[in-house]
């Protein structure tokens, strides 16, 4: 083909309302019902081939854990060897493809997820990790759209810069894929993170093997069957369900392994980094680690602060999605002048909140995803009803009778460092500091060195010198940064999303930055007349 082709300049998917009377309530309401209806079998997908191992986990709907949704078949070592095998039988094809005929792949992708397969991947996602019609929405669709849309233009971005040339030479970078596959490892809380960490380093020319979280494998089970009915090729990305830490174990220790794409929690990400590195030695090169862990995410308010808009910034952002959001509110830190009016508005707003079924379109919450989440979340709950200069405002209570349920809770510390100002807890429990006005500049450095994290972080105040001081204090706090908005709610080609410090590698997800990460660049220099001499002109007697 005669032709350099333009990917299509990406616009952020429209997210829709499911408001009473529209059309996608109606469709989303009717897939709920059918999946929600019928257990299905999830086999793995290794070279594009369905492998079936008859060993199973089931997965349950956390908000009714009884309902089994799906038999999930578990890989062992001959799986995940075969899926070793696969993704880099088809490197080998793949990476020699052009961007266009890739990028096409996943154009495909997301417009087939705009449309027939919006209500399933949404339906999935709300029915085995308890998310609302909207938190799916800007999730599973929305956000997984954007993902391949923005990713393939980032990459056409990536290929255009190239080095200068000089009179007589052409100089350019061919941006080849890492030698050897990369190993996705995604979580529970989004779908469209389960579809983006196996697909950048795929647009990019890599192979993948993909290891889905437990909790996720039904909404990511139907991302691997969109990705194959958009025509990707087999091998390309392997879809390996098991047992994380033995499936991690065999992948790291190959030595085609090239590369991890990781969100999860800290510890485990650290957990790898330790077995990469024992195995340093025996690679074929020197891995990429790109990984998006833990966060202790935060509000601080001026006293200028709108109490409104506080108000519900700390609602929205700590409880919507039971607060399993990695950018989740989970501290916040008030100023006494402002406290008695925001602590009364809060509490009218938690009032309001119902949780439940997320079938049921009038709740704002539903379940934690499973029984360790419970648990763990529960013994918070005890030990601050229990800890002194420790006050429960709203909630606390916690029920797994039929499902994983956590009450929105707000707690009021008189210690900013009592444990729930410090550690993540990933639930729908909110610690709040209220501090002496006078003492703002010293909340600032507080709110900088109470957490080992730095995902995300709020400023809320009108007063704009306060916010430019903010920004200044709290500048490595935070991997994204918010004034006058709730912490949580990155959209892919606004903000691009990622912390450092124990939060991750901060390689910005939804941004060319990431891509960077997965290719491993050529440079050419091309002489056209080369000289055909050794001699040069100083040599010259006179």
């Amino acid at each position: 083909m005669n032709a350099t082709p333009r990917i299509p300049v990406p616009v952020n998917e429209p997210v829709l309302s499911y408001a009473p009377g529209s059309p996608e309530r109606a469709e989303l309401k009717r897939t709920v019902k059918d999946l929600s209806s019928r257990q299905i079998e999830i086999p793995l997908v290794i070279g594009g081939k369905e492998v079936r191992t008859g060993k199973t986990v089931d997965v349950v709907m956390p908000h009714c854990h009884r309902h089994v949704l799906a038999k999930v078949h578990q890989a062992g070592a001959a799986e995940v060897e075969a899926a070793i095998a696969a993704a880099r039988a088809a490197w080998r094809e793949w990476a020699t493809w052009g961007l266009e005929q890739r990028a096409a792949v996943f154009l495909k992708a997301a417009d087939l997820l705009a449309t027939r397969y919006r209500p399933i991947v949404n339906a999935a996602t709300m029915l085995g990790q308890s998310k609302t019609a909207h938190q799916a929405e800007i999730d599973a669709a929305c956000e997984l759209i954007d993902f391949f849309r923005f990713n393939v233009h980032y990459a056409e971005r990536l290929y255009t810069e190239q080095p200068l040339s000089t009179p007589g030479v052409w100089n350019y970078m061919d941006y080849r894929p890492l030698e050897g596959f990369v190993y996705a490892i995604t979580p529970f809380n989004f779908t469209s993170i389960g579809g983006n960490l196996p697909t950048s380093p795929a647009i990019m020319g890599n192979t993948v093997v993909w290891k889905p979280a437990a909790a996720a494998v039904l909404s990511n089970y139907f991302v691997m069957k969109l990705l194959e009915d958009a025509g990707l090729p087999p091998g390309v990305v392997n879809f390996v369900p098991g047992p994380a830490a033995r499936v991690s174990e065999r992948v790291v220790a190959d030595r085609a392994f090239a590369g991890i794409h990781f969100t999860g929690s800290t510890e485990v990400f650290q957990a790898l980094w330790q077995q990469v590195s024992a195995n340093l030695t025996s690679y074929a090169g020197y891995p990429r680690l790109v990984g998006e862990t833990g966060g202790k995410d935060f509000i601080v308010a001026h006293p200028s602060a709108d109490v409104d808009a506080l108000a519900t910034a700390l609602v929205r952002g700590a409880y919507e999605y039971q607060g399993q959001k990695c950018s989740a509110a989970s501290r916040a830190y008030v100023p006494d002048g402002l406290w008695a009016r925001l602590r009364a508005r809060v509490l009218e707003m938690l009032a309001e909140v119902k949780v439940g079924d997320p079938a049921d379109f009038r709740n704002f919450m539903g379940a934690v995803i499973d029984r360790k989440a419970f648990d763990k979340i529960r013994g918070y709950l005890e030990a601050a009803q229990r800890a002194p200069g420790v006050t429960l405002l709203f909630g606390g209570g916690a029920s797994d009778a039929d499902g994983y349920f956590i009450e929105p809770t707000l707690i009021q510390t008189e210690d900013p460092r009592y444990r729930t100002m410090c550690e993540e807890i990933f639930g729908p429990v909110l610690s709040l500091y209220v501090y002496p006005e006078a003492r703002w500049t010293e909340t600032l450095r507080l709110v900088d060195e109470t957490s080992p994290y730095a995902l995300t972080g709020a400023i809320f105040a009108q007063d704009r010198r306060a916010v430019t001081e903010a920004q200044s204090a709290l500048r490595f706090a935070a991997g994204n940064f918010y004034v006058n908005d709730k912490p949580t709610g990155a959209v892919v080609g606004q903000q691009p999303f990622g912390g450092a410090r124990a939060s991750g590698t901060d390689d910005k997800a939804g941004s060319l930055l990431n891509l960077i990460r997965w290719v491993s660049p050529q440079a050419v220099k091309e002489t056209f007349v080369p000289p055909r001499s050794f001699s040069y002109p100083f040599m010259a007697e006179s």
